[in-house]
């Protein structure tokens, strides 16, 4: 029955309701040779009656009851299409859909369980990559919003600040440099280091700080798209790296790792939560963004040791 409407689904339970064409029609607000003829054509068209004519009025045979089985079926999904309408309405559910650098995966989760904390029935998809790979999903709308450490300048955003994002060099606690204070950049050229790949904004920041010096790479090869390869391999006394102070702070703060008192150092950046210009973001996202906004900060780790080294270098 392929060309079944849902107005011929009304017009069978309403005449099973009434029990009359008349009446039927009148409810309908049409004549009763057209309420009629569009039962008439659905039994045709299904090759049985809908309704045994009997002294109290039209009742359904089976065929007529599988009719109002479909139509209530259909008004069910039509009220719970309604009314997760509303709920998306309110910002009290649907998706987010959240991308966040390699970096930020040390607090996102803390974000993520603050903000669904006040709205459960938002679903959170979370993305983790890069930064340049971040940006493509950015880019290529496959994502409501971004968390990362510089905005891109290629194509058209808006950008928020929510927090500090202080990037420090770290060393094994036993490292010659540990515990010096006011280190010259130039004593840097000496040691071996672990740097992230290409396309990560950590890599970016690295060969600015750098800039000028000649610095040597360690050489134990490893996959340097990863933090915590990077961190085990400093803690093994393998090498030195600049990473951001959130990805270490657990570390540092159980004295597994140790910052560098370096001039120009910590570099002070801020986190960002980034979304195209052009993307209208839904009600559960929009709330996600104002959250981090106003909450953000609060879900970055202490960084202690980070606040008692001078301030250096800011963006």
């Amino acid at each position: 029955m392929r060309n079944l409407s849902l107005k011929q689904l009304q017009a069978v339970a309403a005449v099973a309701r009434l029990g009359t064409m008349t009446r039927a029609a009148q409810e309908l607000n049409v004549t009763s040779a057209a309420l009629y003829a569009r039962i008439r054509q659905l039994e045709e068209e299904a090759g049985l009656l809908l309704f045994d004519r009997t002294p109290n009025g039209l009742k359904p045979t089976d065929a007529g009851r599988e009719m109002l089985w479909a139509i209530d079926s259909i008004n069910t999904v039509l009220e719970t299409c309604a009314d997760r309408l509303r709920t998306l309405k309110g910002g009290a559910g649907g998706r987010v859909a959240m991308g966040v650098v390699s970096t930020a995966k040390y607090f996102a989760p803390q974000v993520i369980a603050g903000f669904v904390e006040r709205h459960p029935g938002v679903e959170i998809n979370l993305s983790v990559r890069n930064r340049s790979e971040t940006v493509e999903a950015l880019r290529n709308y496959e994502i409501d919003f971004a968390i990362m450490g510089r905005p891109p300048r290629d194509f058209a955003i808006e950008a928020e600040t929510f927090g500090p994002h202080p990037l420090v060099l770290i060393a094994a606690p036993g490292h010659p440099l540990a515990g010096r204070r006011d280190i010259p950049k130039a004593e840097l050229a000496e040691q071996a280091f672990f740097v992230r790949e290409e396309g990560s904004g950590t890599r970016t920041v690295f060969e600015e700080f750098v800039s000028g010096v000649i610095i040597r790479r360690a050489k134990l090869g490893i996959d340097s798209g990863s933090n915590e390869t990077i961190k085990q391999a400093v803690m093994a006394g393998l090498g030195i790296a600049l990473l951001s102070a959130h990805t270490v702070a657990a570390e540092v703060a159980s004295g597994r790792l140790a910052l560098l008192d370096v001039q120009g150092l910590p570099i002070r950046r801020d986190w960002y939560v980034v979304r195209r210009a052009d993307k209208v973001l839904g009600p559960a996202a929009s709330a996600f963004w104002s959250y981090l906004v106003k909450e953000g900060p609060r879900c970055l780790p202490q960084l202690e040791a980070v606040k008692a080294l001078p301030a250096g270098a800011a963006e």
